[in-house]
């Protein structure tokens, strides 16, 4: 083994660790924003579907994502067929594993959108539908060779193959299961719900940040100038996030809301995903800022004009900045690519190309995870009994509390 090989190896070794590290954050971020009564709920999601995302993921996501192509999805490599896989300067086994946590951070995602009122035994299945089929055949599209690869679709780490792949389910998930009891008013006004603990959430947005730089660095496979160009691009969106949407709310609400700003930075970072490699330093800035920006107005949207309740914002995290950042490298992309931008001298044709991938990913998520959730739906059930809900997930559906020494008042319904 040659000095390069061993070098990639190790860095996208330690880079999946961090991705997978991520759960934790996830975890935090998840737990952070819902309600204590939920809190052992969410966080078993957390655990259980990465452990799904393994299984499901080996046996036959990696095969489709990665075999070999008829366009819509690939024909084999299906149940750790190494000994005949290569990877270019890379070990093909670590190559798996990165690509595993990418899979599991996919189906996290759900959870959060779809928190406190959803039957876990219901979270079990659709977790691994999404890291079996769902998740892999858009991976295919875009990163296996499949139809978009091969039109010139760019998304290098990930802002639509997995941030809005997961929104997308995420937003079917609770389109079907409904809101929270209280959500909305009788008249349809929507009512805030707090966040039951901040602090688990703030300290969650920093670890999926810390995650962030295995997530975009280590998309390159291998250590070199493009690595650390990544590592300065996802600094500065993430920092842009933060400007824009502390100056949104405060401008906007009277007060700078802490848990949009952590949404804002995510925001920003989820946006930057796609372009990371291919943006400069200061554009990737301002694609964080509009990113921060987005965020806020999307919250709004969908909570009030929508109606559709996600307790953690993750659609518009990872589902509007994250279309919105694979379409901005149709206009500003210009290093480490010759498909330039449009401000770039590019011409429109690369941001036609970005456009029908959000819209085609759009469309295969959508549909297929609204068709799994009505089949949930009417088969083994989506939703928990009103009177679970009110009790909390914790106790009805795992016989424990996360805070059994505090006693909290149930609302009126």
């Amino acid at each position: 083994m040659d000095s390069t090989y061993l070098i990639n190896t190790l860095w996208v070794l330690v880079a999946a660790i961090l991705v997978f590290f991520m759960q934790a954050g996830f975890a935090l971020l998840e737990a952070g924003l819902t309600r204590p009564k939920n809190t052992i709920n969410i966080l078993a999601k957390n655990v259980l579907d990465f452990g799904f995302a393994i299984a499901a993921y080996a046996a036959v996501g990696f095969g489709l994502m990665y075999g070999t192509s008829n366009g819509f999805s690939g024909t084999d490599l299906f149940f750790f067929p190494f000994d005949g896989y290569q990877v270019d300067g890379l070990d093909p086994k670590i190559f798996y594993f990165f690509q595993l946590v990418f899979a599991g951070a996919t189906a996290t995602i759900v959870s959060g959108a779809m928190a406190e009122r959803t039957k876990f035994k219901a979270y079990l299945f659709y977790s691994v539908i999404i890291s079996l089929v769902i998740y892999p055949i858009v991976g295919h599209w875009i990163w296996g060779g499949g139809w978009l690869s091969s039109i010139g679709f760019m998304d290098f780490a990930g802002s639509t193959a997995v941030h809005s792949t997961g929104a997308w389910a995420a937003l079917a998930g609770a389109i079907v299961v409904g809101p929270r009891l209280g959500k909305y008013t009788k008249d349809g006004k929507a009512r805030a719900i707090p966040a039951g603990n901040i602090f688990f959430a703030a300290l969650g947005m920093f670890i999926l940040w810390l995650g962030w730089y295995g997530f975009n660095p280590g998309s390159e496979l291998g250590f070199d100038e493009v690595t650390i160009h990544t590592i300065i691009t996802t600094t500065m969106a993430a920092g842009g996030g933060m400007l824009a949407s502390i100056f949104v709310t405060w401008t906007r609400y009277g007060k700078p809301d802490l848990s949009m700003v952590l949404n804002g930075v995510l925001g920003g970072l989820v946006a930057v995903t796609a372009g990371c490699a291919f943006f400069t330093p200061w554009v990737s800035f301002l694609v964080g800022i509009l990113g921060g920006v987005l965020v806020v107005f999307s919250v709004e949207f969908i909570d009030k004009k929508l109606k559709v309740d996600d307790p953690v914002g993750a659609i518009s995290v990872h589902g509007t900045c994250g279309a919105l950042g694979t379409l901005l490298i149709g206009l500003f992309a210009s290093v480490n690519t010759e498909n330039m931008g449009l401000f770039y001298g590019g011409g429109v044709q690369q941001l036609g190309i970005q456009a029908i991938g959000v819209v085609a990913v759009f469309g295969w998520t959508f549909a297929t995870s609204l068709l799994m959730f009505k089949i949930i739906k009417h088969t083994v059930g989506l939703r928990v009994s009103k009177e679970e809900e009110i009790k909390g997930l914790d106790i009805t559906e795992h016989g424990a509390e996360a805070y059994p020494d505090f006693v909290t008042q149930e609302r009126e319904y």
